[in-house]
C-alpha cells in the first residue's frame, strides 16, 4: 500500500463502505475487501480493514452495547464464530490468492442471492432450524478468519429472531467488534498489523465522519430498499471476485 491516487480514491470506497456499516450494523468490510483487491493484496488489506474497522465499531459499541441482545451475541453467535475464526486463520496460508479470490466471490454471490430473493419477495426472515443454524455460524467465522468477512452470513442467519433493527444491529456489531480484536491479536503476532498501521491512522477522520452520516441516514431511510442496493452491490462484486480470480 502506498499513499497515491490510488489510496485516495480508495478512501472514498472505505467512506462510503462504513456509512452502510454505520446504517445496518455490517458490510464494511466485505464492501472495502471485494473493491480492495482490485488494487491490494489480501495479506495488506485484511488487517488494514479489520484494524480500522475496531476504531470504527468502537465508536458504535460504546453508543450501543446496551441495546445488544444478550442471548444472541454470547449463546447464539459468539461460540461458533470464535471456532470457526481459528480453523480459518489456521487453513488460510494454504490457499493460494487467485483461489481465495474465488471462493470468497462465490461467499458473497451465495449470500447475496439469498437476500435479494427475500427481500424482492418480501418473505420475513424465518428462524433457521439449531443444527443448520450452528453450521452456518461456524462457517461464518471460518469465513472471517480467512477473508474478515463473516459478517453477511452470521446476519443471515440470524436474522430471524425478532429483535428490532437498533437491538439488531447494535448486537452485530459487538460480535463484531469482539473477533475482530481477536483477529488483530493474531495479526500482531504475525507481523501483517504493523506495516499498514500508518493507513489506519490516515482514515480515522473518515471513519469519524461515516459513523455521523450513518448514524444521521439510519433513522431516516427505507432499511428495505437500501439493503437491496447494498445486497445488489455485493452481488455484482462476488462476480467481479470469481471473474479476476480466474483471469491472474
Amino acid at each position: 500500500m502506498a499513499f497515491d491516487q490510488i489510496a485516495l480514491f480508495y478512501g472514498v470506497i472505505i467512506l462510503l463502505a462504513y456509512i452502510v456499516q454505520a446504517i445496518t450494523g455490517f458490510g464494511s468490510t466485505v464492501i472495502a475487501l471485494s473493491l480492495g483487491v482490485i488494487w491490494y493484496s489480501l495479506d495488506e488489506l485484511l488487517p488494514f480493514l479489520i484494524f480500522s474497522n475496531i476504531l470504527f465499531s468502537s465508536v458504535l459499541v460504546f453508543k450501543h452495547w446496551k441495546s445488544m441482545h444478550s442471548y444472541l451475541t454470547f449463546q447464539v453467535i459468539l461460540p461458533g464464530m470464535l471456532l470457526g475464526m481459528v480453523v480459518g486463520y489456521l487453513i488460510k496460508p494454504l490457499l493460494n490468492d487467485d483461489m481465495l479470490k474465488q471462493i470468497l466471490g462465490v461467499l458473497i454471490i451465495w449470500v447475496s442471492v439469498l437476500e435479494l430473493h427475500r427481500l424482492f419477495k418480501k418473505q420475513p426472515p424465518k428462524i433457521i432450524g439449531t443444527l443448520k443454524r450452528h453450521v452456518l455460524i461456524l462457517l461464518a467465522g471460518m469465513s472471517h478468519g480467512v477473508f474478515a468477512s463473516g459478517g453477511p452470513l452470521m446476519v443471515y442467519t440470524i436474522s430471524g429472531f425478532k429483535v428490532d433493527k437498533t437491538q439488531f444491529r447494535a448486537t452485530v456489531v459487538v460480535c463484531l467488534f469482539i473477533v475482530n480484536c481477536i483477529l488483530t491479536s493474531a495479526f500482531l503476532v504475525d507481523g501483517r498489523l504493523a506495516p499498514v498501521l500508518p493507513f489506519v491512522i490516515a482514515v480515522v477522520p473518515i471513519i469519524f465522519m461515516a459513523v455521523k452520516i450513518g448514524n444521521h441516514i439510519h433513522g431516516h431511510i427505507n432499511e428495505q430498499n437500501f439493503k437491496k442496493g447494498i445486497f445488489i452491490l455485493l452481488l455484482i462484486s462476488g462476480l467481479n471476485l470469481v471473474v479476476s480470480g480466474h483471469s491472474f
